[in-house]
């Protein structure tokens, strides 16, 4: 572990989803170095087995830590969190923050008592998300759906393209048609990608509907951990990496510039 000034945060995400968290880690720490790493290659997570998330995650990872040194890691990838952080924790031996769907803030907001949860196939199937439900939102109902294709649309909106209406209605039709689907007034984005689709989710499910995302909870964490240390102004812009092909990042410049990252370098 480097505890020098320069030594940076590893932001790690399976696509652009992790760039959520990062908005929401620069307004608590606006000077911290960091390094987004996007493994492009891998996308998307949700249709693979649990054992090839956790192998992978941890593989890249460790490579990434050792060639950067960084002060702490963080998955910003509910996915890869929810089966692979215990793995990366001891592999690493820096702080490793995770993402996890955002059910005890959901289960605080709701008044009707029933929540909605949108995620991966890989994370909604996860022990992990009923051990959560168990704990805080007994006496609730915490409805799942899974949306694979909105991790797609997601990526291709950051890239200037258009969301399909369609899937986003697919996603609240589905959600709705289920018992009690009708009393759903909060909506928890348990992947890292959907807060980059809140417009169109307020759209089809209403404004009444509060939308509950785990960005601003990391990034508190995040900054908890790294109370006290010191951050050397950075040299140049924060480094935005991506696994396979660099072509893989193309449409992304104006919103990678915008968040004062110079361009995508292939890892």
């Amino acid at each position: 572990m480097s505890d020098a000034p320069s030594s940076p945060i590893l932001l790690f995400d399976s696509g652009v989803g992790g760039l959520t968290v990062y908005d929401a880690l620069r307004a608590v720490l606006p000077d911290a170095p960091v390094i987004y790493a996007a493994d492009l290659a891998g996308l998307p997570y949700g249709t693979k087995t649990e054992a090839q998330i956790a192998a992978r995650v941890a593989g890249l990872l460790g490579r990434m830590a050792e060639r950067w040194q960084p002060r702490l890691a963080c998955i910003a990838c509910n996915t890869a969190s929810t089966i692979a952080l215990g793995m990366v924790r001891d592999v690493l031996e820096i702080p490793v923050v995770g993402t996890v769907p955002a059910i005890k803030p959901a289960a605080a907001l709701t008044q009707t008592g029933t929540i909605g949860l949108v995620g991966t196939e890989a994370t909604i199937r996860q022990r992990y998300v009923d051990d959560l439900e168990a704990q805080f939102a007994q006496g609730k109902r915490l409805l799942r759906v899974a949306a694979p294709g909105l991790v797609q649309a997601a990526e291709a909106k950051l890239r200037g393209q258009p969301v399909d209406p369609a899937l986003i209605a697919d996603v609240r039709d589905r959600l709705t048609a289920m018992a009690g689907g009708e009393n759903i007034d909060t909506l928890v984005l348990a992947c890292t990608h959907f807060p980059l689709l809140s417009e169109e989710l307020a759209q089809a499910f209403g404004a009444d509907v509060r939308q509950v995302d785990g960005a601003a909870g990391i990034a508190r964490r995040i900054a908890h951990l790294l109370e006290g240390q010191s951050f050397a102004p950075s040299s140049g812009p924060n480094r935005f990496v991506v696994t396979g092909p660099i072509s893989g990042a193309d449409g992304l410049e104006p919103v990678l510039a915008a968040r004062g990252f110079g361009a995508a370098e292939a890892f």
